[in-house]
């Protein structure tokens, strides 16, 4: 499952659940949600099957425009994505690039340091309200 650049950590919740939970988080840290889609349902609208498979694109201007002031093609990263996806077993799991790995693929390695730290925090704390049980 290791793909480069992406962060996946198995969930304790069911895939609704812990998708509910991650955008809960995310607006409770006071990033915007711009879209959620729902890939299984668009599978279905076609008649495909496809495991329950949803992506969050959510975000903060004020840490993502930086980034971009800088070098403008990590817009093709930006805003934030999240994928709650279940396996072939019935496990749920959270998918998201690495915040290290979308600056080091722009070649903004050390200029970014603060902004990921902080990227990186936060995506950590979520994900792990979102999938940590109790």
């Amino acid at each position: 499952m290791a793909a480069d650049g992406l962060i996946t950590i198995r969930s304790g919740y069911g895939p609704e659940e812990t998708m509910n939970r991650f955008e809960a988080e995310v607006r409770a840290k006071g990033m915007t949600v711009f879209a959620h889609i729902d890939h299984a349902a668009g599978a279905a609208a076609v008649g495909l099957p496809l495991r329950p498979t949803d992506l969050l694109i959510f975000g903060n201007a004020k840490g993502g425009t930086p980034l971009m002031q800088s070098v403008q093609t990590i817009g093709i990263d930006l805003p934030l994505k999240a994928l709650v996806w279940q396996d072939a077993s019935g496990s749920t799991w959270l998918s998201y690039n690495d915040p290290a790995w979308v600056v080091q693929r722009h070649g903004l390695d050390d200029q970014a340091k603060a902004t990921v730290t902080a990227m990186t925090a936060a995506l950590r704390a979520i994900a792990s309200k979102a999938t940590e049980s109790p």
